[in-house]
């Protein structure tokens, strides 16, 4: 009180105080600093002694800073002195005294005084300014505000902190054109939300927001309003949800009410309704569930509906997908129609990284043709097995195991009743291939593989089985070689190896196979073989190679044969097996020569388009000889051994074994081939450059024939020509040809006469082909950039190849409508400078060319029995349009070939798809649209005419 009546008293007599606010922008920190400068002041030093005087006399009086509102907790004394009272004592200095218990006090923690609110640090920063209000206790960021509260980050125009209750405030700004921009960011972990505005509590980290987005996982979800009670429960107000990549503007939503939002978990909605470019649509559910977590989750799969003309209506592709694991999931389907026929798939993926990937498939179906009682009533099975597996080359050097198999029965494809592969139904072999292999490291190498392989014929429902097929082989040897340095001359180059092959042979039909009766004139054998040769030069300008082979068969059951009276005056070749163990033994042995021959051309004028050309040649002569192995033939007799025929037939047993019976015909023959290369060196058609390029004029040119000098009669074989002429950079013709220079009779049967002196040519063209296959693009005429191939596919990716079919589209595109992963790329952005290119955008395309065509003149036919031309290819007619399709001419038999067209329709977050093949007997199509997120797959639409089944 003295204080106040002193200062009462002078406060007439002080002179105005001045106070400067000086406001400066500093250079280190992007806002402003605020100084207080105080001017002159009167009469200071009076003050000063009063005040000085009044602290000093305070010190003998008790204070504390807030007023109290409640009656002090005494401080807990303890047991020793609770019967003393305490006797104060008394510390002089500087002329003043004080109790020692009162200066205790002073030192004691006051008890009512707050705790810290802030948990964790607080960092401000603002572009413009940050003012701090001391009497409410509130600081102010504007323009590009940002603070840091914990793992909350806040980021807005305007943000307002109020350091007594905890709330945070954050706005937007209006710029100098009227918009509302710098809207908050609230993100906190891995969560963003972007809202209009939003209030923030710090210590219960509870808020509220207005007009909110926020993406969680495949989702974009914005409210009116949302209520944050903690980390991971949300409820909104009329929100929207949808996988469109422009929340603000999306061509479709779900509207909810209200909804609880769990994030990366779940949403949980009332009533809920579908909009479509905000046209509400008679889509809705009074409640929904949508599941947003980014790991992969087991669920039902929706069915599709629809009609078959022949099986009636019908639920397809409906089941339940299991994710077992990380590395494991399965996916069970169904097909139920109307008329009792039904179908099932089970489908598998796994995958372990740096070790080993594949799928499994199985599928099966029950199928029904008519009604039940009547003539054409037809009730079939039909099933398919597709495995694919492959081991990562370096998981395991040593140990390599792989698997292609693809079996079933001959007509699944061309009759399922859920085909979307229509190439397939082209395809006439299925094979199958598991293989195991294992190599012992050392010297020598051996290395041992099994393999179980599998090949069917759907057109004669033939099966041929090797189960299984066992080889073995130990490294090449060389006996005679020196321990260091080359091997030089004939015996140091003696090499030779052991080879060891084994099979269990199964031959059986469509009907048989996976049954007892499959196994039913099954055949198996071994076969050792060890090849011995040796190679060194003559003249250092020729090749000689030296070969021989010595083979050993094992079988296990062998052939008797014997004529039999049919009683019509013939007889019958009758034959019984014999079982137990048996071998034979043969040899053959061979001899080679060769050089290489080189003829160059440099041209004298150095500005000639074309400076050099090399041709180079590759002559060669062998020589091979198989002798006869009569000692294992024996003449066919009758029952009472004797011979009856009018010309003597021999038989071995061994006929019919696995590797049929040994040549009784001895044979010598004297090969003469003859390979060639032409290559050139031209100017390059930039004149800056000045490397000369080299380009092949003749890939290959190959001429092949033989004599055999053991023959009787017609000992030329058949000129072979084989021949690879590049066309273009990625073109490439194949040609072949056989001539042959012995003529024919009226019976157009080769004779002992050459057809040069029979009063013909030198030779007799009996067969000659044409055959090329390449791609064009876009890119392959555009400088500077290439195809990168992008189209190739994974084998275990490629569902064609999975069929039997080719790795391209030539024959159709493997399309699986229910499959999300089918249209998953996006376009890539193309920027184009309108000024410069106005009428040149680029429009990307691709086509695949496959041309044959066979001549036969073997028996005067003078025919081309084979010539097509298949035609593929892709036009992107816009970012999100493509067109495609395949089709072919058989100029042979004068028809349109297997003929398919596709359109593609890319919906930003939905897709479009129509399969259509307008003619022959797969004539079908199948339209497909659907929302592309897997989230939301199941909500789609598709209507399909299948081909009408062949029964």
């Amino acid at each position: 009180m003295l204080l106040i009546n002193t200062l009462s008293r002078k406060r007439n007599s002080i002179k105005r105080i001045k106070i400067i606010r000086s406001f400066e922008v500093s250079k280190t920190r992007p806002f402003l600093i605020t100084n207080i400068v105080y001017c002159r002041l009167h009469y200071l030093n009076k003050i000063i002694i009063l005040l000085i005087v009044f602290l000093t006399a305070s010190l003998t009086s008790e204070a504390q800073e807030l007023p109290p509102t409640s009656t002090a907790i005494p401080a807990k004394e303890t047991t020793q002195n609770s019967d003393k009272k305490p006797v104060p004592e008394l510390v002089q200095k500087d002329s003043i005294t004080l109790p020692v218990d009162s200066l205790a006090r002073l030192k004691r923690k006051d008890s009512t005084k707050k705790k810290n609110t802030l948990e964790y640090k607080l960092v401000s920063i603002a572009k413009d300014y940050k003012e701090i209000d001391r009497i409410k206790n509130t600081m102010t960021l504007y323009n590009e505000a940002r603070i840091e509260y914990g793992d909350i980050t806040l980021e807005a125009g305007k943000i307002i902190v109020n350091l007594n209750t905890g709330d945070v405030f954050a706005y937007g700004v209006v710029d100098t054109a009227g918009v509302y921009t710098q809207k908050p960011v609230f993100t906190q972990g891995s969560n963003i939300v972007k809202p209009d505005s939003i209030i923030f509590n710090k210590n219960s980290r509870k808020a509220l927001t207005y007009n909110s987005v926020t993406a969680q996982g495949e989702f974009n979800v914005k409210a009116e309003v949302t209520k944050r009670v903690n980390d991971s429960v949300y409820f909104m107000k009329r929100a929207i949800f949808t996988t469109s990549k422009d929340p603000d503007n999306p061509d479709y939503y779900f509207l909810a009410r209200r909804i609880k939002f769990v994030p990366k978990k779940k949403i949980v909605t009332g009533l809920v309704n579908m909009y479509i470019a905000d046209v509400p649509t008679p889509i809705g559910l009074p409640f929904a569930y949508f599941p947003m977590t980014t790991e992969r989750k087991s669920g039902v799969i929706v069915p599709s509906f629809g009609n078959n003309n022949n099986q009636g209506y019908f639920l397809q592709n409906g089941g339940y997908y299991f994710a077992v694991n990380d590395y494991l999931d399965l996916t069970i389907i169904g097909d139920y129609f109307t008329n009792g026929s039904w179908g099932t798939r089970i489908e598998s993926s796994y995958r372990k990284r740096y070790a080993f990937s594949g799928g499994f498939r199985f599928l099966y179906e029950n199928q029904i043709q008519s009604e039940r009682g009547f003539s054409d009533f037809q009730q079939t099975n039909r099933y398919n097995i597709n495995w694919q597996h492959s081991q990562d080359a370096k998981s395991n050097p040593n140990s390599r195991f792989s698997a292609s198999v693809n079996l079933g029965s001959s007509q699944f494809f061309r009759q399922s009743f859920n085909q979307v592969n229509q190439s397939a139904t082209l395809v006439n072999n299925l094979s199958s291939s598991i293989s195991y292999a294992k190599t012992f490291q050392g010297e020598p190498q051996v290395n041992i593989t099994t393999t179980i392989s599998h090949n069917q014929n759907t057109n004669t429902n033939v099966v041929n089985l090797t189960l299984p097929t066992l080889q073995a082989s130990v490294s090449r040897m060389f006996p005679f070689a020196p321990k260091e340095g080359a091997k030089k001359g004939a015996l140091q180059n003696i090499n030779l190896q052991y080879n060891l092959r084994g099979e269990n042979r199964i031959t059986t039909n469509d009907d048989d196979f996976l049954t007892g009766k499959m196994f039913d004139g099954a055949i198996s054998g071994l076969r050792h073989s060890i090849p011995i040769s040796t190679n060194f030069k003559i003249a250092n300008y020729f090749s000689v190679g030296l070969n021989a082979s010595y083979d050993e068969s094992w079988v296990f059951e062998t052939y008797d044969q014997r004529l039999e009276d049919n009683g019509n005056g013939g007889f019958n070749v009758v034959r019984d097996s014999v079982q137990g163990f048996d071998s034979y033994r043969t040899y053959n042995y061979g001899a080679s020569i060769g050089t290489t021959v080189y003829g160059n051309w440099k041209s004298s004028n150095k500005e000639s388009k074309i400076q050099a050309i090399r041709h180079v040649m590759r002559p060669s002569v062998t020589y091979n000889v198989n002798p006869s192995f009569d000692q294992y033939y024996e003449r066919l007799l009758d029952e009472q051994g004797l011979d009856v025929l009018e010309e003597e037939r021999f038989y071995s047993r061994f006929e019919g074994t696995l590797f049929n019976a040994p040549g009784r015909v001895y044979s010598s023959n004297i090969g003469i081939g003859i390979q060639n290369t032409l290559e050139a060196k031209v100017r390059d058609r930039d004149s800056t450059k000045t490397e000369l390029k080299k380009i092949s004029l003749l890939k290959s040119f190959n001429v092949n024939t033989a004599y055999n000098l053991a023959g009787d009669s017609l000992n030329w074989s058949p000129v072979q020509l084989r021949g690879v002429i590049p066309i273009f950079k990625n073109i490439d013709l194949n040609i072949d040809a056989n001539l042959d220079p012995y003529a024919l009779d009226n019976n157009n049967q080769r004779i002992d006469r050459f057809n040069i002196n029979n009063g013909g040519s030198l030779f007799r063209l009996t067969r000659a082909g044409a055959r090329f296959n390449f791609r064009l693009s876009n890119t392959d005429f555009e400088k500077g950039k290439k195809d990168d191939d992008k189209d190739q596919k994974d084998p275990l990716d490629n569902r064609n190849l999975q069929n039997g079919g080719r790795e391209d589209d030539l024959f159709g595109a493997s399309v699986d409508f229910a499959d999300s992963t089918t249209f998953d790329q996006e376009p890539e952005e193309e920027n184009v400078n309108i000024d410069e290119k106005r009428y040149r955008f680029k429009i990307p395309w691709n086509l695949n060319f496959a041309y044959t065509m066979t001549y036969n003149n073997a028996q005067r036919q003078n025919e081309i029995n084979r010539q097509s031309l298949m035609v593929s290819g892709d036009v992107e007619l816009s970012p999100r349009w493509s067109v495609g399709g395949n089709t072919g001419y058989d100029f042979a038999n004068k028809g349109v070939s297997f003929t398919t067209l596709r359109f593609n329709r890319d919906l930003e977050s939905w897709r479009l798809s129509f399969n259509w093949t307008p003619i022959g007997p797969q004539n079908s199509w199948f339209f497909f649209i659907g929302i592309k997120s897997g989230a939301l797959s199941d909500i789609k639409w598709d209507q399909r005419k299948q081909p009408d089944p062949q029964f």
